[in-house]
């Protein structure tokens, strides 16, 4: 796997190839545009990870609809009031909450260079709702120019999916966490640290698991097909170490940027 460094020269980043063995050095490039990312993906494929990387190195927002209605709740917002009152009652917030949530949050200063989804949109429906909210409200309409979002897909296999999830093992003192497939403890079923039993959470029991994939698959193919006819979305190869699939995100975002374009 090739290594790259990063030297800011003139407030922008160039990509230096160091060999294979070079370091990687990260360096913000905030003098540029990134316009929004969204990032799809099955649970246990890498998301958050990747968003946290993305976030860090161009300095841009990562933005989660789980994290924003927590926060509203916690803060007894009226956005968040209302939803405490619909999550009381064991029902589903309903889209036009979230994205009043949604759009408070995208109007902020920060998000003005770019931002990161994580989450979101999990429908067509809200897919359609984001495109009219960034036509209407965050489009440069003085220049004329788009930024129509950069979609990337981290694909990975079924099987890869289960065998992340389920081999997952938990210390219940410590917290840190294993794989059996691919991050095994040293000895069996127990804690390197301590020596605790490994225990396994009820969210990573295999019927669990598949069916928050299969969940997952029914909500999110029409998201990805949205996207994939407006040609806008790209997939990369998430089997691969985290660096790798950054590096494939990373040159994905490069080649598209800056994302100002006409039409949609």
């Amino acid at each position: 796997m090739l290594a790259w460094k990063f030297v800011v020269h003139s407030a922008s980043v160039e990509r230096i190839e160091c060999g294979r063995n070079g370091a990687v050095c990260m360096a913000v490039d905030t003098s540029r545009s990134i316009g929004p990312i969204i990032l799809l993906g099955p649970p246990g494929a890498g998301k958050g990870t990747q968003a946290k990387r993305i976030a860090e190195y161009y300095g841009i927002p990562q933005i989660s609809t789980g994290d924003l209605l927590r926060q509203h709740v916690k803060d007894a917002t009226s956005l968040g009031l209302q939803a405490k009152d619909i999550m009381a009652r064991g029902e589903l917030v309903p889209d036009e909450l979230l994205y009043d949530m949604v759009a408070q949050r995208l109007r902020q200063a920060d998000c003005e260079r770019g931002f990161i989804l994580d989450g979101f949109p999990r429908t067509a429906a809200q897919a359609a709702w984001l495109d009219g909210f960034l036509e209407h409200e965050l489009f440069d309409k003085s220049r004329g120019g788009k930024r129509w979002p950069i979609v990337i897909r981290i694909d990975v296999d079924y099987n890869d999916l289960l065998r992340r999830l389920t081999g997952r093992r938990t210390c219940p003192v410590c917290g840190r966490i294993y794989n059996v497939y691919l991050q095994p403890p040293r000895v069996d079923e127990l804690c390197d640290i301590d020596g605790s039993k490994l225990v396994t959470r009820n969210d990573d029991r295999e019927e669990v698991i598949r069916e928050r994939l299969h969940s997952y698959e029914q909500q999110t193919r029409p998201v990805a097909d949205y996207y994939e006819r407006k040609g806008r979305l790209v997939s990369v190869d998430g089997s691969s170490a985290a660096d790798q699939v950054f590096e494939q995100i990373f040159r994905e975002i490069e080649t598209r940027r800056p994302a100002t374009v006409s039409g949609s």
